[in-house]
């Protein structure tokens, strides 16, 4: 059989950069890794078959593995992570993936909307980081229309996130989540590397919530990249709420956590509501109820508001950190979740499906075409179409 004649550099290049070690991806392509060693030296050369395999593996087009030497990959988006706690140094295989897929969808739904005559959303970049944070809020709470009473008609955490992602689609923006890369249940995101990003854009602004992270956290990353459109700023995030006043970490990402902290929790409600005779875990998991956000995003408030002190909260992140990792063991035990088709318009987002749908059924766009803008294949949609009532 004949053999490929593949680059040992960019074959050790694609392995690294699928963060996969030498055994997992002898494994998956089902040779030993002394033979997988030898390619990467170049010592022998696999088949075209076995090369077909390493790219799928590996997560890169077949044509790579002929290049010469490693293509020049640069960040789609600007990274604004905190990385003092992760070893993430550049953008994993898995997140570039996903940002190259939600930017194919964008350049599609941006096209369509202005084909429909959509008007440009005036709020994008209407302020900048001189502006002052409470005004911003201000405004970014009356736009979504969002008020104590919301907070009270939903009973947990999840309803308010579906709550808040309604009224950020009823004011143009687009909201997508997803725990993994596509519908690849092998390719599951790492919320060590990023909660969420957002793509800044006057006709279709988006916004990506990593599903994996804990339904409270994604409320809070969902309002920070809603306030990155305010400022017409993209940028992938991986909020961290250890960040003292004088951290170094992007002024932007200062202002973004700042504003999101007041949209959620207004400083003027928590002042009434906090009970100085009662501890930082009794005021947080009363308020937390109240205010339908983490404990942690009320006792960072607080921390901010100098209503407690820096020792206090630590001590307190602390004790959340082992909370965090006995929900986390449930979590990986519990097969729960929305079915196949409810996840679809959860993960494109829902006014995208379906505009999507729309346009398929008006015969305006091809039934494959359709598919692959919500990652499915054609026989699906037509079942995920006939589920919703659109035909």
């Amino acid at each position: 059989m004949s053999q490929a004649i593949i680059s040992p550099e960019v074959l050790k290049w694609a392995r690294l950069r699928s963060k996969l070690n030498i055994d997992m991806v002898a494994q998956k392509v089902n040779v030993k890794v002394e033979k997988l060693n030898e390619w990467e030296t170049g010592e022998a050369k696999p088949t075209f078959i076995q090369a077909q395999k390493l790219a799928k593996t590996l997560h890169i087009p077949f044509g790579y593995l002929f290049l010469n030497e490693p293509p020049k990959e640069k960040a789609d988006l600007p990274d604004l992570r905190n990385l003092s706690d992760c070893h993430f140094e550049d953008f994993s295989t898995d997140l570039q993936d996903v940002i190259s897929d939600v930017k194919f969808k964008q350049d599609w739904y941006r096209d369509f909307r202005q084909e429909r005559g959509d008007d440009e959303l005036k709020f994008i970049g209407k302020y900048s980081d001189k502006d002052s944070s409470k005004v911003i809020a201000d405004e970014i709470t009356e736009v979504l229309n969002l008020t104590i009473d919301d907070r009270k008609a939903v009973k947990n955490w999840e309803e308010f996130y579906q709550l808040l992602v309604k009224k950020a689609e009823e004011i143009g923006l687009w909201v997508m989540k997803s725990s993994m890369v596509g519908s690849n249940t092998h390719r599951v995101l790492d919320v060590s590397e990023f909660r969420g990003f957002v793509i800044a854009d006057s006709i279709a602004p988006v916004i990506f919530i990593n599903g994996a992270d804990a339904k409270a956290a994604q409320i809070f990353t969902l309002i920070h990249e809603v306030v990155h459109l305010w400022f017409n700023s993209s940028g992938v995030s991986n909020i961290d709420f250890r960040n003292d006043k004088n951290s170094i970490i992007d002024i932007r990402e200062k202002k973004c956590n700042e504003i999101a902290a007041e949209v959620l929790v207004p400083e003027a409600q928590l002042m009434k509501l906090w009970n100085k005779v009662l501890s930082v875990s009794e005021n947080a998991d009363n308020l937390c109820k109240y205010f339908k956000v983490s404990s942690i995003v009320i006792a960072r408030r607080a921390l901010d508001l100098d209503l407690i002190l820096v020792e206090e909260f630590f001590d307190y992140y602390a004790y959340l950190v082992e909370v965090w990792k006995e929900a986390k063991q449930k979590m990986k035990n519990n097969d729960g979740g929305p079915s196949y088709y409810v996840s679809i318009p959860i993960r494109n987002g829902y006014r995208f499906s379906g505009d999507v749908l729309q346009n398929v059924y008006s015969h305006k766009l091809l039934m494959r075409d359709g598919a692959r803008l919500l990652g499915l294949k054609p026989a699906t949609l037509a079942k995920f179409a006939k589920e919703v009532g659109v035909r």
